[in-house]
């Protein structure tokens, strides 16, 4: 019964493919029609239509592979899980009514036809969904990883002077990051003045200051000095507030003005050229 299925669809792959594409237009949001061109929408939808197919035929292990590297496809391409789903249930509807209307089932094979279709496309459901969501997982993994090691950079600007701007809030994970990516980034650049940018982060409490210090602590301790540069006034009015004690850090309300002090640190000034403008 299955080769009956195989056979419809290879008969009527360019029909069903190009029904398949108009219906899932009519069914998609407007943000995953958005997100392709016309050309990738159509090319993809193909690919598709063309993987369904290969779950009746071919080796369990090759299908799980096309279906592996589909799923990576889609996922960049930002097509949610319930927009697939949908794809699968749309495509073996179509079948089932084209063979309806086609002749291929009939009275006496009515309910064979229907096992066969409910054993072809339950388990492919399974399938899509259990890769579908071990790729998205994988994907939301990397990502977070990414955005860790961005949130958290440290920019060497001049020789033995680093600079570790931090943009937004501040939890216990992400100063973890900060403090990992501190030491092994003074230890790598060889810095001697390390600058922590805190323009960017729009509320120091006495949990964001304790992570702060502690930073500095561990900078000290591998041999290196810590600055607090981007100190703004309702900042520091805060910190006196809360009665944070900063009296081990060297601290300056722009990275300018940190970055000079440094130089100073290390034996060196900006100066202005003779004749320069």
């Amino acid at each position: 019964m299955d080769n009956l299925i195989l056979d419809y669809i290879k008969e009527q792959k360019n029909e069903l493919t190009n029904e398949w594409m108009a219906r899932m237009r009519t069914e998609a949001d407007e943000r995953v029609l958005k997100l392709v061109s016309e050309h990738v929408f159509n090319g993809t939808s193909a690919e598709f239509v063309d993987l369904i197919s290969s779950s009746l035929g071919g080796s369990k292990e090759e299908f799980r592979s096309k279906l592996s590297d589909f799923a990576e496809k889609v996922v960049r391409l930002g097509w949610p899980l319930h927009f697939v789903i949908e794809g699968v249930k749309t495509f073996s509807k179509m079948v089932f009514e084209g063979m309806q209307e086609k002749g291929y089932v009939t009275d006496e094979n009515q309910m064979a036809v229907v096992y066969a279709f409910d054993r072809w496309i339950s388990p492919l459901q399974n399938e899509v969904v259990d890769i579908y969501s071990r790729t998205w997982e994988r994907t939301v993994s990397l990502q977070k990883i990414a955005l860790q090691e961005l949130s958290a950079p440290l920019i060497p600007v001049f020789e033995k002077i680093t600079v570790m701007p931090l943009i937004g809030t501040i939890d216990t994970e992400r100063a973890k990051q900060i403090m990992e990516n501190l030491l092994t980034g003074v230890v790598r650049h060889g810095s001697e003045v390390v600058l922590i940018d805190i323009t960017g982060v729009p509320v120091v409490d006495t949990m964001v200051a304790h992570h702060i210090i502690q930073a500095a602590e561990a900078v000290r301790l591998v041999g290196a000095k810590c600055m607090l540069v981007g100190i703004r006034p309702e900042i520091a009015q805060t910190i006196v507030n809360l009665g944070i004690d900063l009296n081990q850090f060297t601290t300056k309300n722009t990275l300018k003005k940190g970055v000079e002090a440094a130089l100073e640190l290390t034996n060196r000034k900006i100066i202005q050229v003779e004749g320069a403008r």
